[in-house]
């Protein structure tokens, strides 16, 4: 049977995590192919810093560019990779992260949400991201939050079911802002 879990990024995953770059996916939804060329620019350029910075709790790394190139600071974050364990070739499916900020503060307008995460397309439709969700929780609770926003857009019924399998419930339909094309989007919050 296969088995999902959440992995740390390690050098042992780098080069199928590179692989689903090289693809076309993307970690970033909606930055896409031009946020996944800066991953693989990284990644060649140095890799154990790349892979250093997918914990950053003190927000060490470069600064975070939004859909319409504005430059903003990073937040305090952790990524980690949705990995799959199966006899017939299981190995990288997705990632999920988490961002927080300093002192719990509320989070920057810019900033839509703690969590997001995103699965490749050769594994999707296999309940991973509800279990990647699942398991980030606890970590999320660890770095002192009481509850986690996660949006979505009002068309991404596959991401809402991911929210709500995990406790989530609709607390707003917002704007996104400028920064965002001015895009509709769904505000879920899960208490933890």
């Amino acid at each position: 049977m296969d088995g999902m879990h959440l992995v740390r990024p390690g050098p042992q995953h780098l080069a199928e995590y590179t692989a689903a770059l090289e693809r076309g996916w993307s970690a970033d939804n909606l930055r896409g192919a031009a946020a996944a060329r800066e991953e693989l620019d990284r990644i060649a350029a140095d890799p154990v810093a790349f892979l250093a910075l997918m914990d950053d709790p003190d927000a060490l790394g470069p600064p975070v560019t939004l859909p319409d190139g504005t430059v903003k600071p990073r937040l305090p974050s952790l990524r980690r990779w949705m990995w799959v364990d199966s006899a017939d070739g299981g190995g990288f499916a997705g990632s999920i992260g988490l961002r927080w900020a300093k002192d719990g503060a509320p989070l920057p307008p810019h900033v839509l949400g703690h969590i997001g995460y995103a699965v490749v397309p050769w594994q999707r439709r296999r309940g991973y991201a509800t279990q990647a969700l699942a398991a980030l929780l606890p970590l999320a609770r660890a770095q002192g939050l009481s509850s986690v926003e996660i949006t979505t857009d009002p068309d991404n019924t596959a991401s809402q079911r991911v929210v709500t399998a995990n406790g989530g419930v609709l607390v707003e339909r917002f704007d996104k802002g400028a920064a965002y094309g001015h895009a509709p989007g769904l505000r879920f919050r899960i208490e933890l």
